[in-house]
């Protein structure tokens, strides 16, 4: 069975760990090193996808300032998303000529890790037909927005464990509109914890992707990078 090794970044800038993902996969490519998965937490950020659309997001850059919001335009699929505290976002690193070269199927199976993550905590999650994704009864609990270039993945899923769900009001989440989300603690009462959701994220990741899940030895450098806020 291939290793993957997870690590936790903690809480890093937006920018900080888009550059840490763009230096892993240029080694992947090159196979100076094997399947990594990335855990981090972000401050409040707003980010858009390639094919997304301006119009989703809902407030002007002075009300995003004064919120402490950032914004990046982005190169991943999917549209307009945010991310914050409470959040976990996983970032995998993975050659899928070692494993599927099927990008639909990648993606079925990060939804289907989170779902499975979900179960063990009792909470009730499936995917919506025709949406990417993992949903529950009140609205969306995670989104997923990947890039894969030369069959090696970046970007990744964003969990709802204990995030402030206000935020979203700045955004069309995804751009679907009337489309509630939700998040683990609302639904449990409760903060869920994110080294425990982490954890079992990277033992259910390890399943579906048969993957051995090493930790790594230590988190990598917090690297930090000024946060682009909201242009003028």
């Amino acid at each position: 069975m291939l290793e993957c090794v997870w690590r936790d970044l903690g809480r890093m800038d937006y920018a900080a760990a888009l550059s840490l993902q763009r230096e892993l996969v240029e080694r992947r490519q090159s196979g100076q090193t094997g399947d990594t998965l990335l855990f981090v937490e972000h401050p409040h950020v707003i980010t858009l996808g390639r094919n997304g659309q301006r119009q989703n997001l809902l407030a002007g850059w002075d009300h995003l300032r004064r919120a402490g919001v950032a914004f990046h335009d982005t190169d991943r699929g999917g549209d307009i998303t945010y991310h914050g505290p409470g959040q976990l976002v996983g970032y995998p690193i993975l050659d899928l000529r070692q494993w599927k070269r099927d990008v639909t199927a990648y993606v079925r199976a990060l939804e289907e890790c989170l779902i499975e993550t979900l179960g063990e905590f009792g909470i009730a999650a499936a995917r919506s037909p025709g949406l990417t994704g993992v949903w529950v009864a009140e609205g969306k609990i995670a989104a997923i927005g990947v890039r894969i270039s030369r069959w090696v993945t970046s970007h990744g899923f964003a969990l709802n464990a204990a995030t402030d769900l206000q935020y979203f009001q700045y955004i069309v989440p995804c751009g679907l509109a009337g489309r509630a989300v939700a998040s683990m603690d609302r639904l449990l009462g409760a903060n869920p914890g994110l080294d425990r959701v982490r954890s079992a994220v990277a033992r259910h990741f390890g399943r579906v992707f048969e993957r051995r899940m090493v930790p790594a030895p230590e988190s990598a450098p917090a690297r930090r990078e000024e946060e682009v806020l909201c242009p003028k």
